[in-house]
C-alpha cells in the first residue's frame, strides 16, 4: 500500500465529515419546518385607519421590466392617498427616461411619486436606499427589486401586523414568474423554494434569527435607524441589516403564504453574478456581525443558528477540496475491510448527499402538495448545478475572506414571463464575462475521465456516484461559453420592447 495514503484518505474523510456537517444543519432545519410550519402568525389588532407606506423601488438599468414594476404597484389595493412611490434610479442607460416617462404617468393619475436619479453610485443599492429613505414620508418602507411583480392584496395582507409596535420587519415568500421558462430556471427555483419556505420559516418560527431577502418584504423605518441604517460595507446589505436589528431586540416575521412573485435569471451568466455576490457578501457579513452575534446574551440555540447560517457557504471549498481528492482517494484508499468501510461511508454519505435530496423534496411537497413529485427528475440537475457552482462560488468565499472589493454587480433581466422568448438573447444585458467557464471545463473533463477511470475498475458504484461532477461542470462551463459565442441573430439594438401600457 501505498505510504501516502492514509493521508489522502484521512483528509477525505474530513472533507466529507464537514459537508455532512452543513447536510446535518440542513435536516435540523426540516425538523424544525415540520415542528412549527403550523404556528402560522396573526396581527395582534388591525389598523383602524392604514398608515402611510412608502415603495421604494431600487432600479439600475433594467430597461426590460421597469414599466411592469411601475403598472404592479400601480394596481395594489392600498388607499391612492396613503402611498408614496419612490423610483431609486441609479441608471446610466435608457432606463433614464423610461423611469421618468412611467413616474410622471403615475403623477397625472394622482400618485404621490418621485423618480430619485443618482448618478454617483456611492453605497450600490444600500446607498440609494439609504439616500431615498431621506425622504420618505411613510414609517413603513416596502422594498421591490425591479424584476418583482407584487400582488395587489400585498400590502392588506402584511401591514397590520405592525400594530405590534416590537416588529421590525415582514418578509414575504418570493414566487418566480418564469418557474417552467427552461430547465435553469426550473432548478432556481427549487434551490429558493428551499430557502425560502424552509429555512425562513423554521428559523422564524422557532425563534430563530432569520433575515430579509432584500426585496419582497416591509421595514418600520425606525427599525432601520435604529439599527444603523443601510450600510454599504458587505454586498448583502438585506442581511447585514439583519442581525444588527435582530441584536437590538426587534422581531421579524416571515409569511410563506404571502407570496410576491419574481422574475429568474434565465441564463447562466446571470445565475452566477447573483450567486457569486449573494455568496461573497453572506461571508462578509459573517465576518463582520458574527463575533457580535456570540458577544451577545441571545440563547445559545440561537447563537449556534446563526453561525451555521452564516458560515454554510465555506462548504464550497470543502466541495473544491473533496473535487481534488477523490481521485486520489480512488487510487489508493485503505483496506479496511468491507465493514468498516461501510460503517464509515454511509453515514456520511447520507447526511452529505441524501440529506440534500431530503430537503428539497420537503420544499416541494409543502408548495406543491399535488404535484411535487413532478420535481423529482430535476434532483439529479439541482446535485449537479450546486456543484458545477462550486468553483464561482468558492472564488467568492476565498474573495470574501481576503478583503478583495468589488462592485455590486445586477442580475440581467428581462422582462420575461412562462412563454418561450427567444428574442431575449438579443439584448444588450449581460452579465460579466470570467475565466471560470474555462476552469469550470477542465474540471469537467478531469471527472469525465475519474468517471471512465472508475466504470473500467469495476467500480460501477463509484463511477454512478460521481456522475453529477462531470455533468455539472460541463452544464456550467457550456451554458456561459455558449452565451459568448456570437448569435447569428443578434442585433446591436435589444430587441425586447419596454412596456408603456401605464
Amino acid at each position: 500500500m501505498d505510504w501516502s495514503s492514509p493521508l489522502w484518505y484521512a483528509s477525505y474523510i474530513v472533507v466529507l465529515i464537514g459537508l455532512a456537517g452543513y447536510g446535518t444543519h440542513r435536516l435540523t432545519i426540516v425538523f424544525l419546518y415540520l415542528k412549527h410550519s403550523r404556528h402560522r402568525p396573526h396581527p395582534q389588532e388591525l389598523f383602524q385607519d392604514l398608515p402611510l407606506v412608502t415603495v421604494q423601488l431600487p432600479v439600475f438599468n433594467e430597461m426590460h421590466v421597469v414599466d411592469r414594476l411601475l403598472e404592479s404597484v400601480a394596481a395594489m389595493d392600498y388607499p391612492q392617498d396613503k402611498l408614496q412611490i419612490q423610483l431609486l434610479d441609479d441608471s446610466t442607460d435608457e432606463t433614464v427616461a423610461i423611469c421618468r416617462a412611467g413616474i410622471e404617468r403615475l403623477q397625472a393619475r394622482g400618485f404621490d411619486a418621485q423618480h430619485i436619479h443618482r448618478i454617483d453610485r456611492t453605497g450600490y443599492k444600500a446607498g440609494a436606499l439609504e439616500n431615498g429613505t431621506r425622504f420618505a414620508k411613510g414609517e413603513f418602507l416596502l422594498i421591490l427589486d425591479a424584476d418583482f411583480v407584487p400582488n395587489p392584496d400585498l400590502l392588506q395582507k402584511t401591514i397590520h401586523y405592525f400594530t405590534d409596535e416590537k416588529i421590525g420587519m415582514i418578509q414575504t415568500r418570493w414566487g418566480h414568474l418564469n418557474r417552467t421558462f427552461n430547465v435553469l430556471t426550473r432548478i432556481q427555483a427549487m434551490f429558493l423554494d428551499g430557502h425560502l419556505e424552509l429555512e425562513q420559516t423554521a428559523r422564524n418560527r422557532s425563534g430563530r434569527f432569520f433575515t430579509f431577502n432584500g426585496t419582497g418584504g416591509i421595514w418600520r423605518k425606525s427599525c432601520i435607524a435604529d439599527a444603523g441604517g443601510w450600510e454599504h460595507d458587505t454586498l448583502t446589505e438585506d442581511m447585514d441589516i439583519s442581525y444588527r436589528a435582530q441584536l437590538n431586540g426587534w422581531r421579524f416575521i416571515f409569511l410563506n403564504d404571502v407570496e410576491t412573485p419574481a422574475e429568474l435569471p434565465v441564463d447562466m451568466d446571470g445565475f452566477k453574478s447573483q450567486q457569486h455576490r449573494w455568496t461573497k457578501g453572506s461571508i462578509q457579513v459573517c465576518k463582520k456581525v458574527l463575533p457580535a452575534i456570540w458577544r451577545s446574551d441571545v440563547p445559545l440555540f440561537i447563537k449556534l443558528e446563526a453561525t451555521a447560517h452564516l458560515t454554510s457557504n465555506f462548504a464550497y471549498l470543502l466541495l473544491i477540496c473533496l473535487c481534488f481528492l477523490i481521485y486520489p482517494n480512488q487510487q489508493c484508499q485503505p483496506d479496511f475491510g468491507k465493514l468498516t468501510y461501510y460503517i464509515i461511508n454511509v453515514p456520511i454519505f447520507f447526511f452529505s448527499s441524501v440529506s440534500v435530496i431530503v430537503f428539497y423534496l420537503v420544499s416541494q411537497k409543502a408548495l406543491r402538495p399535488g404535484s411535487w413529485w413532478r420535481e423529482i427528475p430535476y434532483l439529479p440537475l439541482l446535485l449537479a448545478l450546486g456543484i458545477g457552482m462550486s468553483i464561482s462560488n468558492a472564488k467568492a468565499v476565498l474573495e470574501a475572506l481576503c478583503n478583495h472589493q468589488s462592485g455590486f454587480v445586477r442580475t440581467p433581466k428581462y422582462g420575461i414571463g412562462q412563454a418561450h422568448r427567444p428574442d431575449w438573447k438579443n439584448s444588450s444585458y449581460k452579465a460579466m464575462k470570467t475565466l471560470t467557464p474555462v476552469v469550470e471545463l477542465l474540471f469537467g473533463f478531469f471527472f469525465l475521465f475519474v468517471v471512465v477511470d472508475a466504470a473500467m475498475r469495476g467500480n460501477a458504484a463509484s463511477a454512478i456516484l460521481l456522475l453529477p461532477f462531470p455533468i455539472g461542470f460541463f452544464y456550467t462551463s457550456l451554458s456561459s461559453i455558449s452565451r459568448m459565442l456570437p448569435s447569428a441573430t443578434a442585433t446591436a439594438e435589444p430587441k425586447i420592447p419596454s412596456r408603456n401600457t401605464l
